[in-house]
């Protein structure tokens, strides 16, 4: 019987340590983890020996790795333990791919990764883009961009193209010079439980940006960022990975300065089949925008279950404290980066693709301004449903309201206009139903109706509640 008993320990044994999962610790491969040594070299040869294999990259809890770029393979867990901090290098010189491709102008990449399958990025340790190191002067609400020639050499801090079951994790990650998270053409992806800190002041710290991505889901995160906290987009960099479609954003609370929840401006293909719920929007110059400035088609979106609290910022930022946000407008060919970049080879005019079947369910408005929906033309903007869709509108800081931002288009950026509660200006089927407008107590002149529409070819209203902000002089629907 002991004997049988022995056999069957062994046995259990051999399975377990033939299951179990190799673990590459960084320290093993020379990494110090002292905050100053670069270990770039040691990382990489950890990540490189994992492949071969499959396993898990460590890293040690109580230690910071400071690094210079590095690139990510298939089959890992890249894991850092609680205390763990991987930090990027602040020496600009280090940092010379770029983050898209033969585009130098708009940030270089430091942990980065291509055509992989199987990666896992996990752990409650934190990877630190060292943003700050990057800018120049603080001003009162932004830093300065530091001049550059050809590359601008501010580190994206993750950037994965052509990945194939990506699991990112509990992990804490920001402090981003650049973007945080750029997914490119990448299929089968949860990004769960993070928490994602970037500077508020700082241009161009996009949380998680999704590009020409499919099948992605997001849940449980806290983003702030200076610019959009999730992003949808299709650059013409990446055309050949098609359109980013079956998205699902459920349970995350997120503030920025720009726009909380974006889709564009970059689209030159399909956003499609996209679902927001159950998220809360807190203190954004704009909360929820759908801002289509190319020739592609953003359709069957929904938005649930939402709140969204937003105040205005100085015109560093993009937005004008519109909660929620629809455009269709041709890009600006005016300047630089525009014409070089946005643009198809040898065109110098673009043009804008439709947005339609989008839905507003079930969220409250907080804000300095209303919703708005406006187009060059009513034939550009179609099929949009607001149901359950209350407003509050109060004038909570000192900087000038009554204006709309439509930056970049190639028309006026930033058009005067009343605040109204919902604000439609060319579209076609609209339907509001069962919402309401409410004015807080500071009321400027410019507050405005709880409906201002106009050049809207059928717009059907349903039980809408509330009075113009000044009864006795403005009419509550303007048509």
């Amino acid at each position: 019987m002991v004997r049988k008993y022995l056999m069957l320990s062994i046995a259990v044994m051999i399975i377990l340590s033939s299951t179990a999962q190799k673990i590459y610790n960084v320290k093993k491969f020379g990494a110090k983890g002292d905050g100053k040594t670069d270990d770039a070299m040691a990382i990489q040869k950890a990540i490189d020996a994992c492949t071969k294999t499959g396993g898990q990259v460590l890293f040690p809890a109580l230690h910071t790795f400071m690094c210079s770029p590095i690139t990510l393979k298939s089959n890992i867990d890249f894991h850092l333990e609680a205390g763990a901090i991987l930090l990027a290098n602040p020496d600009e010189k280090v940092y010379t791919k770029n983050a898209f491709r033969t585009n130098p102008g708009e940030g270089t990449i430091w942990i980065g990764a291509e055509k992989i399958n199987n990666l896992t990025i996990s752990g409650s340790g934190e990877i630190n883009g060292n943003g700050i190191s990057f800018m120049g002067a603080e001003l009162e609400d932004s830093y300065v961009l530091k001049p550059f020639n050809i590359l601008d050499p501010r580190p994206h801090v993750l950037t994965i193209i052509g990945g194939n079951n990506i699991r990112i994790k509990d992990i804490h990650i920001g402090n981003s010079a650049y973007w945080t998270v750029h997914l490119v053409g990448c299929n089968d992806v949860v990004i769960s439980g993070i928490t994602l800190l970037n500077s508020l002041k700082v241009r161009n710290s996009d949380g998680i940006d999704l590009d020409h991505s499919k099948n992605v889901r997001i849940s449980d995160c806290y983003i702030e960022s200076g610019d959009d906290c999730i992003c949808l987009k299709n650059r013409r960099e990446f055309e050949e990975f098609g359109p980013c479609e079956n998205i699902t954003v459920i349970n995350c609370t997120m503030t920025s300065r720009s726009c909380a929840i974006k889709i564009g401006s970059e689209n030159m293909d399909t956003i499609r089949q996209v679902v927001f719920n159950n998220c809360i929007i807190k203190k954004s110059n704009r909360g929820v925008g759908i801002q289509n400035r190319d020739e592609g088609v953003v359709s069957d979106v929904i938005f649930s279950n939402m709140i969204i609290e937003g105040h205005l910022f100085s015109d560093v930022w993009w937005g004008k404290a519109e909660p929620i946000y629809i455009t269709a407008y041709r890009r600006a060919n005016g300047n630089n980066k525009d014409a070089n970049w946005r643009f198809p080879k040898a065109v110098t005019e673009g043009r804008v693709g439709e947005v339609k079947n989008i839905y507003f369910s079930n969220i409250k408005c907080i804000s300095e301004n209303g919703v708005y929906v406006s187009a060059e033309s009513n034939d550009k903007i179609s099929n949009i449903v607001f149901d359950n869709v209350d407003v509050l509108i109060d004038k909570t800081t000192a900087i000038a309201g009554g204006v709309y931002d439509r930056r970049p288009c190639k028309v006026e950026g930033f058009v005067k206009g009343s605040t109204s509660g919902f604000y439609f200006d060319a579209a076609k089927s609209i339907t509001v139903r069962n919402c309401s407008v409410q004015w807080g107590s500071n009321k400027p002149n410019y507050f405005a109706s709880v409906i201002e529409s106009k050049n809207v070819d059928s717009l059907q209203l349903f039980n809408v509640a509330g009075q113009a902000a000044f009864p006795e002089k403005l009419e509550a629907i303007k048509k």
